[in-house]
Parts: C-alpha cells; structure tokens; sequence
C-alpha cells in the first residue's frame, strides 16, 4: 500500500473518522445534551463521505478502467456506483430513525455510529478483489448488522431477530469460506483475477471440476446477505422483530452489497464459465420470485408482507444478472440493468418502509388492518405509499418501472422466454398484495375519532425525499440509466 491509495481509500477513511466522532461526543456525554445531535453528526460523515467519492471518480476517469488498492480491493467505477448508494440509504435510514428511536432506547448515539460502521463495511465489501477482503467484509457487515436487528433489548422480537439472523447467517459464511477453501487449494491465489486465470487455463480436469461446487458454495453466503431462495429463511423474523429503520437497511443498502460482490466475484472469478452458473442462478431467480410473491399474498404484517416483497424483488434483480451481455453498445447489458433496478429500489422501499415506521410510531402496529382509513386520517401519507407500492410493482411513472423494463428488457434481449413469462406471472401476483394495502387506505374506514398521524420533520423529510426520487427515476431515467451503463462497464473486460 502506497500514499496514492489513500486517495481511493478516501470515503471509507472518513466514515470511520466519523464513527470515531459520533462515539467519542456519546461517551463524553454526560448530561444527554449532545446526544440529541449526533443523529446529524452522522449525516454530516454521510456527506463528507459523499463528497469523498468525488476525487477518486475523478481519479479513475482520468486514467481510465480499475486501479488495484492495498493488493485487496479494486478502485473502478462499479464501487463506487454502490458505495454513493450505500451512503444515501443509510442517510435516509438515519432520518427515518431520528423520531423512531427516540424513547426506545437509551444508547442512541452508539445507534447511529454502528449505521457509520455498516456503511464502510459496505464500502470496503464492494471493492473487495480477493477471498480474505470478501470474507471479511461480509463479517465486518453482518456482525454489526447482527447488533443492530436486536438493539432494542427490552423487545423480545428484536431479540428474537438477531439471534435468528446471527445463526443462519453463521451458517451461511461457514459454508462460503469452505467454497473459498476450495478455490484456494485448487489454485493457490486469494486475488479474484489470479483464480480466475488459473482455473481458465488449467487443464487438470480435477481442478476445473471443483468450480462448480465453488460457485454454489460461494453462492450461499452471497445469497444470504441477497435473501435469495432456498437462503431466505432469517428475512421475514429478522424483518419483522428488527427496528424498523433496520429493516429497512437490512433489505436495501445490505441487499444491494450482496449483489454487488455476487456480480464481481461471479463476473471475475467464473467469467469464463458463464453458462454454468447463468443456469443455476436462472433456478434460483425462479424460486425466490415465485416463493417470495406466494408467501406474501397471505401476510397480515406489513413488515412480513415487504419482507417477502424484498425475497421477490431479489428474484427480479437476479435475472439482470443471468441475462448479461458484455456488450456497451447494447441498451440492455443485463448488469446495467441491476444497478438501475437496486437504485431505484433502495429509494422505493426505503420510503416504504418510513411510512410505516410513521404509522408504527403512532399506532404501536404495523398490522396491515391499522392502514385502514388512512386517506381520510393523513391522506398524504397514504398518497405516498401508494406510490411506492406501485414503484415495487413495476407501475410507470416510477423508478420501479424503470427497473423492471431494463430487467426484462435484458431477458428479452437473451431470448429467455420462459424466465420472462414466469416473471411477467409474479409481477401480476405481487400487484395483488401490494393494491390489498391499498384498499385498506382508500376504501375501508377506519376506527371513528381517530387522529391524523403527527410526522417528526426528519422523517417527514426522509418520506418526501424519497417519494420525489422515486418519481424522478421514472420521469427523467436518463442520467440514472447512463450511470449504471458506465458503472457496469467495469465488469465486462471479464466476461468476454
């Protein structure tokens, strides 16, 4: 590692100076005069973060393509297209968790330092390029996320959440680090290139034939952290016992991550071998749509129901990737289409899930049954969950339309009829629960007398913020849709 580095290495510095800060300012306080503040601490190392991304950006379009980091990680433009994304939900995340932990618990500031922590595990977890960086960045994520699902400790559901989401998701990096055992002893190298030119250009049948069971290993733990079928189990109790804000990390900025090292580590290392996993992985889109979908028609929870939502939308995602096609030239290139699904997603469902942390914070419930009536009780919150509920179905004009076109569009580009028909038949399904909310806040009364639902600025700011990006996305895709063509482009080299 060089003095050079540490320009590339510039966002994560600051979002663990600022977790430093955050930490520090919570131990000193001893009045509780600070910790009113340090929710905007944290947003202003968001920023600075954010701004931190600029000159390595500004590095790479300079001299083009990737630039290796402390012999670890790779500096390209698919990095740091997921750590911009990392960085703004996490910052709607803070907003959405001003008002609703307020009460809830008496260590808020170590709160909102763990979210700066999670944000550089994501950051360092996207760059990773080599099996010791991608083990440990999935740990450094999931031991932090583990504290966070069960950090109200007097809930027992929050309790309940952690421990579910700590044991399978043990299990699941016990399994992805014998997958990298493999790939190890097969081939001697840790870096994801290295591997990948050995396999390529082995001629030992036995060494060629351990990549199959590598991938399928590796893809465990990618698919934990993805909440991909059949490694979806901890999603729908961690979601629904976990703090709301949470929730909505675990099922964006976290989901997004796992993507994100399953396109690089898939791309890099079994480029090569594309048909073999395109067809396991098309298996796996099938399932987690499918069974997501079915089980979310039956959901009572809101939380549940956008938890399966979440497991089905992983579905759609993952057909981008199967239908790749390393071709810039080409509108739909399978991987762009990803990145614009997981961008549009991120703020669709983050939004979601801030009307019902407003809704939760009032009520106490987040049973589907307490939105009856909404429209009459707070009619712009029912407004704005209406739209991100048909941002989540794939109804124009919204960022989740533009997802799913660019996602089908890749499909259709490849000929993958079948896939697209069965996607096309869970789109339909998941409208039906997602319109059920809807009738409850329109067309069902609710209880007489009640009030309308007061919303603290930040998360009314956090609400709005996301239903105007979600609206964006679909009116003017166009500077979103070049970015993700760009970003993807990174990934290609390696698949031809």
């Amino acid at each position: 590692m060089n003095s050079s580095d540490l320009l590339f290495l510039l966002p994560e510095l600051i979002l663990l100076l600022a977790a430093v800060v955050v930490f520090a300012l919570d131990l000193l306080d001893r009045d509780g005069s600070i910790k009113p503040s340090l929710p905007y601490v944290a947003l202003a190392g968001l920023g600075l973060a954010a701004l931190g991304l600029i000159p390595p950006a500004q590095a790479l379009a300079t001299q083009g393509g990737g630039r290796v980091v402390a012999s670890t990680l790779t500096a390209d433009t698919f990095a740091i297209f997921f750590q911009a994304l990392a960085i703004m939900g996490v910052a709607i995340v803070i907003l959405t968790a001003i008002p609703y932990m307020k009460g809830r618990t008496r260590y808020g500031g170590e709160f909102y330092g763990l979210l700066l922590v999670v944000t550089t595990a994501i950051c360092f977890l996207v760059s990773a390029s080599n099996l010791v960086m991608v083990y440990l960045g999935m740990e450094f994520l999931s031991i932090i996320s583990y504290v966070l699902a069960g950090y109200l400790r007097e809930d027992r559901k929050s309790g309940e959440a952690a421990l579910k989401y700590f044991l399978y998701g043990s299990t699941a990096s016990a399994v992805m680090l014998f997958g990298m055992s493999l790939l190890f002893g097969a081939t001697g190298a840790l870096d994801l290139q290295e591997i990948a030119a050995t396999l390529a250009g082995s001629p030992a049948p036995d060494v060629v034939w351990l990549t199959l069971p590598a991938i399928i290993l590796l893809l465990v733990g990618f698919g934990f952290k993805a909440s991909l079928v059949p490694f979806h189990q901890w999603a729908p109790d961690t979601y629904e016992g976990a703090p709301t804000p949470i929730t909505a990390m675990l099922s964006t900025a976290s989901k997004a991550a796992g993507f994100a090292i399953l396109m690089r580590a898939f791309a890099v290392t079994f480029g090569w071998t594309w048909q073999q996993w395109a067809i396991l992985l098309t298996g796996v889109a099938v399932l987690t749509m499918t069974i997501g979908n079915l089980a979310a028609l039956r959901q009572t929870n809101i939380k549940r129901m956008l938890a399966y939502s979440s497991i089905a939308q992983a579905g759609y995602i993952l057909i981008g990737v199967v239908a790749v096609l390393a071709d810039p030239a080409r509108t739909f290139t399978g991987f762009n289409s990803v990145l614009i699904y997981l961008f549009a997603y991120v703020f669709t469902n983050t939004g979601a899930f801030a009307v019902v942390a407003a809704v939760e914070t009032a009520t106490g419930s987040a049973e589907i049954k307490t939105y009856a009536g909404l429209s009459q009780r707070t009619p712009w919150l029912a407004v704005l969950l209406f739209l991100f509920l048909i941002s989540l179905a794939g109804i124009p004009p919204t960022g989740g339309f533009i997802g799913k076109f660019f996602v089908f569009g890749a499909a259709a580009q490849r000929q993958m009829w079948v896939l697209l028909a069965i996607a096309a038949v869970n789109t339909v399904v998941a409208a039906f629960y997602y319109l059920n909310v809807v009738r409850y806040m329109f067309f069902l009364p609710g209880e007489a007398g009640e009030e309308p639902i007061r919303v603290a600025a930040p998360l009314t700011g956090a609400i709005v913020l996301t239903a105007v990006v979600t609206l964006l996305l679909g009116l003017v895709p166009g500077p979103l849709i070049q970015w993700a063509s760009n970003s993807a482009e990174s990934l290609f080299p390696f698949l031809r």
